[in-house]
């Protein structure tokens, strides 16, 4: 039985780098599979369009390597018939796509992500949809190593999948002092998150004034805690203060400063976009130089991310909740996973910006890499194998989690499609006026209601009709500029209704 499975798409990587060059990538990947078997994990490489491999987990070969559906059937099969204990995307998305996810705040001008692309999906035991209320309930260790986007040289794949073989557990302290990094205007939200992980904030840096360049010292910290602005195809973070939007880190300045082991959780809006460099003829991603110097893994956002300016929700508690799992001695993978769960568990029902969030969150890197090493206060009885120790323990955390997520698919409440013919009581009306008033929002914006779904076990188990809602009012709201040279930032209003009034609400800006 294979510990880990290995997925790609020969016929992609073929295209990309011809056939001298898949050979170089196959010797890399059966380099790692040595190196975990070393570590008592066996590992197995897939390709999923191959007929003859497919064929031994009875499903068909991937014929469209940019099918979404297609490749969630796929990886479905073999978790049906092999049930790995982790699964490693070997590849970018021009090499086994992200799952094109509907976004359910998508407007044209204020939200303009039709999909939150991502691999929740593959993490999850349900069938292939566009839906992300389906894929409430996680269940699979997933993770992806990812090339370069339309790459033609494997230079990039080679040298991130070597670092991976390569890796060394660490103690728990190595990951005890951290790079903080915020815009000044959210300096009190990450702040509160750099308490939430670390018990302190005192090292937090703000840009302005620090940033873009920041002397290696102040990288060299092995977990890593951003909160800035991103943009779609930018090799740059950003700060703000005021009208100021200065760059905060880019992809140049953090050169040769990233140390092997770094582990980095980044709340920016597409701050883990694989966008293609090699066209686009610009620096390659972020999240790819962090692989690229030898970090173990990186957990971000695919699209434009939302989190309030103060106080934690949304990006804010799903990337504490990242670190928090790996500093509990959890592999990358389990600790997406353990987010995942953690972040669907922390509310009463996911409202549609709950529902961006949370597919729009991946882990790159080998998710069954253990950066932090938690030292047992018992040792294991004379005789007993330690290898197989190691896989019987993993077994038990899987089946736990297997369980918790079967529990939240069945019984969360969600909110992903919108209500048609609502109408708005004199009351609601009032108070989503002063919401808007208050978020900076246009007064003649509309909120878009969204129906709440309740599945029927959450209904069985006797949930409160006094806490749930009757439906989420939602509006994005992107202003002017303030000046000529800034952007301006959008606005994520997100408003609930409980018996025909507002009880409660949230502002986000995006990230």
């Amino acid at each position: 039985m294979d510990d880990k499975i290995i997925v790609s798409n020969r016929s992609a990587l073929t295209a990309k780098y011809k056939a001298a060059g898949v050979k170089r990538i196959q010797a890399a990947v059966s380099a790692l599979i040595d190196a975990d078997a070393e570590r008592g994990i066996k590992s197995r490489l897939v390709y999923l369009d191959d007929a003859a491999a497919m064929r031994r987990f009875r499903a068909r070969a991937v014929i469209d390597c940019t099918s979404a559906r297609q490749n969630k059937d796929a990886v479905d099969a073999i978790f049906r018939k092999a049930n790995p204990e982790y699964l490693m995307i070997l590849g970018a998305p021009d090499v086994v796509p992200h799952q094109d996810m509907i976004n359910p705040v998508f407007h044209e001008e204020d939200d303009p992500d039709r999909e939150a692309f991502g691999d929740l999906p593959y993490a999850c035991d349900v069938p292939y949809s566009r839906d992300i209320a389906k894929f409430k309930g996680p269940t699979r260790v997933v993770g992806r190593l990812p090339d370069l986007t339309g790459a033609t040289n494997p230079t990039y794949l080679l040298r991130v999948v070597a670092k991976a073989a390569r890796y060394k557990r660490r103690k728990v302290t190595d990951y005890g002092k951290y790079f903080g990094l915020s815009t000044q205007s959210w300096r009190k939200s990450t702040a509160l998150s750099l308490f939430n992980v670390f018990g302190e904030s005192n090292d937090l840096t703000l840009a302005p004034p620090n940033g873009p360049s920041h002397p290696a010292r102040r990288l060299a910290p092995l977990a890593h805690f951003i909160n800035c602005h991103g943009g779609s195809s930018d090799p740059a973070f950003y700060g703000e203060q005021g009208n100021a939007q200065p760059e905060s880190l880019t992809s140049r300045t953090i050169a040769r400063k990233i140390k092997a082991g770094t582990v980095a959780a980044v709340e920016c809006c597409y701050g883990a976009q694989l966008y293609d460099s090699v066209t686009l003829a610009i620096p390659i991603p972020i999240c790819q130089h962090y692989l690229r110097q030898g970090a173990y893994g990186y957990f971000g956002s695919t699209t434009i991310a939302y989190g309030p300016a103060e106080g934690n929700g949304a990006a804010d508690l799903i990337a504490q909740y990242f670190l928090l799992s790996m500093l509990d001695g959890a592999s990358l993978g389990r600790a997406a996973l353990m987010a995942r769960q953690r972040f669907v568990q922390q509310t009463s029902e996911l409202d549609p910006v709950d529902l961006k969030t949370l597919a729009q969150f991946n882990l790159l890197g080998d998710p069954s890499v253990h950066p932090a090493e938690i030292e047992s206060p018992t040792g294991l009885p004379r005789g007993v194998d330690a290898k197989e120790a190691g896989r019987q323990g993993r077994r038990e955390r899987r089946a736990k989690l297997r369980v918790m997520g079967e529990f939240l698919k069945e019984t969360k409440p969600t909110a992903s499609r919108k209500a048609a013919g609502v109408r708005k009581s004199v009351s609601v009306r009032k108070a989503l006026a002063n919401i808007a008033r208050k978020a900076g929002v246009a007064p003649r914006k509309e909120f878009t209601a969204f129906a709440v779904q309740t599945p029927p076990a959450a209904r069985q188990r006797g949930a409160k009709a006094s806490s749930t809602a009757s439906r989420y009012y939602v509006t994005v709201y992107k202003g002017k500029r303030p000046t000529r040279n800034t952007e301006s930032r959008r606005v994520a209003v997100v408003a609930k209704e409980v018996k025909g009034r507002i009880v409660g609400y949230r502002i986000y800006t995006e990230r």
